[in-house]
């Protein structure tokens, strides 16, 4: 692709788009520029992505364990941030794809056979201990799986009960231990209540949940995930997201977090992928996201670059440049999120 005429987003993208960093390139081509699944440069970057030697794709993939695990075998929650989980989590924000890679398939099931219960959660404690689900895990490995080409009913039972634990529809209280279908501990009630925020609606749990619901396909969304996106988007615009003035259960103030951009994104998360969210479900131009928006713009250098705010350096699989440097992955977040709402006005 021939690079255009500078302008700070131009000059940002041209930069996105050099060959030294074949996830980035790829991704960018994908959600920026927004070539067609089948078009021939698009496949090719993606193919490149996985086929780059100690790129980072490979170098997660090669720490797999034969059976599709990582660090150790079961539910993969712990270790912090290189077992099955995270694994999951940052191969699918790396651009990873099971279309490339069959050890990638095998970690989904993997993480499907072990983790999944019956009713439909995420457990951090196994498929028989669904008392250990949290809007957090459960959105971030619905949102990974998508993005990483796994599908099947299963995925589709996990969809459901994340619906229902946003509605609270067919789902019976704490206390009724013999219901089928019940609230636990962490996730204690509707509307993202959670017990690690002292059982009020978590934020970063409800921003999990909804970017899953963004990336599941229009034709799949059931009137229950639509009635939950619903609800979790008049949550999340309950306050100006700007503030982050959700409810904070234990400390009476927002995480400072919320304003430090990153890569990877785990459960800690920011104001870009409130944005992100809310954008890819259509309310990018939502005049209640405007402050929001233009906090991120703020963010850019003179260059259209953004800064590593938040890492994981030397805490899972792969560092992905220095803090307060500008960062490929951080702002390949950002003009996702300015394209949404470029074509959303335009729309």
């Amino acid at each position: 692709m021939t690079p255009s005429p500078d302008t700070p987003s131009q000059s940002a993208l041209n930069w996105l788009l050099e060959e030294d960093n074949p996830c980035v390139r790829y991704l960018a081509l994908r959600d920026v520029v927004g070539l067609s699944p089948e078009d021939a440069e698009l496949r090719a970057a993606r193919h490149a992505a996985h086929a780059q030697p100690n790129g980072p794709i490979a170098a997660v993939l090669d720490a797999m364990a034969e059976d599709g695990y990582w660090v150790e075998p079961g539910p993969g929650y712990n270790p912090k941030y290189r077992s099955t989980v995270w694994a999951l989590v940052l191969l699918a924000q790396l651009g990873a794809s099971a279309q490339e890679d069959e050890r990638i398939a095998r970690a989904c099931r993997y993480i499907v056979d072990q983790a999944l219960s019956a009713g439909g959660q995420f457990s951090a404690g196994g498929a028989d201990k669904p008392s250990a689900t949290a809007d957090c895990l459960q959105g971030n490995l619905c949102a990974a799986l998508l993005d990483l080409g796994y599908d099947g009913p299963r995925l589709d039972a996990a969809f459901e009960w994340m619906a229902r634990s946003v509605t609270g529809e067919g789902v019976a209280p704490i206390a009724d231990r013999c219901a089928p279908l019940r609230y636990y501990a962490g996730k204690c009630g509707p509307r993202f209540a959670c017990g690690a925020n002292n059982k009020l609606p978590c934020a970063w749990g409800a921003v999990k949940v909804m970017l899953a619901f963004a990336k599941l396909p229009h034709a799949r969304r059931t009137p229950l995930v639509e009635h939950a996106i619903r609800q979790g988007v008049d949550f999340l615009l309950s306050v100006d997201p700007a503030t982050a003035g959700w409810p904070s259960g234990w400390t009476g103030k927002p995480s400072g977090n919320w304003w430090k951009f990153g890569f990877p994104v785990f459960y800690v998360t920011d104001l870009l992928q409130v944005a992100e969210a809310l954008a890819l479900l259509g309310h990018a131009a939502d005049p209640r996201l405007r402050v929001t928006l233009d906090l991120i713009r703020a963010k850019a250098d003179g260059q259209g670059r953004w800064p590593l705010e938040y890492d994981y350096t030397g805490k899972t699989w792969i560092d992905v440049g220095k803090k307060k440097q500008p960062s490929k992955w951080v702002t390949l977040r950002a003009l996702r999120v300015l394209r949404e709402e470029a074509e959303t006005r335009l729309s």
